[in-house]
């Protein structure tokens, strides 16, 4: 009876919140046909949070936009797997990937540590970590299940992507004509250091099919990175947790044990399920087991259903703790200049 009750007043507690964030997609999808530099993604989430800052959100909004900022975005993760065919990433070669490789890697575990110098909360660090060096957004998500933050800690990370992503939509392509960059190391550049792949395909779309397509797969080749980034943050807090156990808690970690084995919980696994499905969609689409017709339309649907997610994100993020929370932005803009300077020198010397 409790869960007939439940499941009819879903559509009332949740309908509002999700047909205002379509809305709110279908009026980004209008403004990025006339902006095409824009993406959907990002003006989704400059709405969200206007309407949060303008006072514009009724409370009976809220766990509609907690469903698409959740729920939703987390089908978008596992569909963006489908986008990823790895004998199309190591067609770049074995110095594209490497760029890859160490300005991902570099930059993820430098911005933490950083972070703890600039006196940055250690969630907020990570996320900002995550975003910059994987895929945005998704890779904050991602993280946020596996790594100690709260809601504010997204927020930031988010607000600090949105400015410095859109930022390089506008500066890698004037930098690359005075530095005198071919279009393919543009490609490279634009792929390994820039931090949405709407914000990367917007350089390239900018700067021509060819280098468009080369942008597009080095920054899948990033994107690859989320699982393992993910796995590897799991392990490592959970051996943090173990190495903090004061002496003498043993007894406590048998009764934890006992009730875990009483009541059927299990320790957190090392990855979300949505990044595993994540994981499993690479592996479907590289097999080639997928008709063309289908791998094609998901592009389309992902970028809505991340819109929609993006909306709900946004509507959290406070422009004045933003303002206020001025560190974070800096470690922000120093990690976006670590990423883009690192695959900058690879470009040099190796494209």
């Amino acid at each position: 009876m409790v869960s007939l009750t439940v499941t009819r007043a879903w559509p009332r507690l949740h309908l509002p919140g999700i047909a205002l964030a379509a809305a709110a997609v279908a009026m980004a999808l209008v403004v990025s046909r006339f902006l095409p530099a824009l993406s959907p993604a990002i003006i989704a989430v400059t709405a969200g949070a206007t309407f949060h800052n303008l006072g514009w959100l009724h409370e009976r909004l809220r766990p509609g936009l907690q469903f698409v900022a959740k729920r939703v975005l987390r089908v978008a993760i596992v569909l963006l797997g489908l986008q990823i065919a790895l004998p199309q990433v190591l067609t770049l070669g074995a110095p594209t990937l490497l760029i890859v490789a160490a300005a991902t890697g570099v930059t993820f575990a430098v911005t933490p540590l950083l972070g703890r110098w600039l006196r940055v909360a250690p969630g907020t660090a990570l996320l900002i970590a995550a975003g910059v060096s994987i895929c945005g957004a998704s890779a904050i998500a991602a993280m946020h299940e596996s790594a100690d933050s709260d809601d504010d800690d997204v927020a930031s990370a988010l607000g600090v992507i949105t400015v410095y992503g859109t930022a390089a939509i506008v500066a890698l392509p004037l930098l690359a004509g005075w530095l005198g960059l071919t279009g393919r190391q543009l490609g490279v550049w634009a792929g390994a250091a820039v931090h949405e792949v709407a914000q990367v395909a917007a350089v390239g779309a900018a700067s021509g099919a060819a280098v468009l397509g080369v942008a597009i797969t080095a920054k899948l080749a990033r994107v690859v990175l989320l699982a393992p980034m993910v796995a590897i943050t799991t392990l490592r807090a959970q051996a943090g947790a173990a190495c903090r156990t004061p002496a003498g808690a043993s007894v406590r970690t048998e009764t934890e044990a006992a009730l875990r084995a009483r009541t059927g919980a299990r320790r957190p696994p090392i990855m979300p399920l949505f990044v595993a499905g994540f994981l499993a969609m690479v592996v479907v689409r590289s097999l080639g087991v997928l008709p063309e017709t289908l791998t094609s339309a998901v592009p389309p649907v992902t970028s809505v259903l991340l819109a929609a997610a993006l909306f709900g994100l946004g509507t959290n993020i406070d422009l004045r703790k933003l303002a206020k929370g001025g560190r974070a932005v800096l470690l922000g803009g120093i990690s976006t200049a670590l990423i883009t300077g690192i695959s900058l020198a690879g470009v040099a010397l190796l494209v």
